[in-house]
């Protein structure tokens, strides 16, 4: 009996759905769970978009830091080695960025987060707010022992 013909029987298809719901339901079983292990969620926030990261170091330090800014507190001008990926956990962040002619405020909520692409993509964050800005960081692509930060001039395209 041709393959198509056994497919379309009834019988078969009564299988078929009886097999793969044993597979749904036993697949949880088979997984293993973790014991004696915590960790706290420090930070989660929506990215907007898609996002691909390309790590250029065949051997660098990955960073994860907690930051806070105080109301009127900036981070001064900087860049990054390779990406940041960045989770606001509370106040609103200003982001200024020194190729931007116009010199546009990015702003980024608590719940939010994006991905700064480093390697030369000089900014400056900003509480501009009345309240703490709290953030994590997580720098990628960093030279082994290396600083995640580049300090960088002021570009001059914005007044504070």
């Amino acid at each position: 009996m041709p393959t198509r013909e056994i497919l379309r029987s009834p019988k078969t298809r009564i299988v078929l759905v009886a097999v793969l719901a044993a597979v749904v339901v036993a697949t949880p079983a088979l997984s293993t769970p973790g014991s004696g292990v915590t960790g706290p969620v420090l930070g989660r926030g929506v990215l907007d978009g898609k996002a691909r990261l390309k790590i250029k170091s065949p051997t660098s330090d990955v960073v994860v830091q907690h930051l806070t800014i105080a109301p009127g507190g900036h981070t001064g001008w900087h860049s990054h080695h390779g990406p940041v990926v960045v989770v606001v956990s509370a106040g609103t962040l200003t982001l200024y960025r020194a190729n931007d002619p116009k010199c546009r405020p990015h702003e980024f909520p608590a719940g939010t987060s994006f991905i700064d692409p480093g390697r030369g993509n000089v900014h400056i964050a900003r509480n501009e707010g009345a309240t703490p800005v709290e953030l994590y960081a997580t720098y990628l692509d960093v030279p082994v022992g290396g600083s995640f930060r580049i300090d960088a001039p002021d570009p001059g395209n914005c007044s504070f």
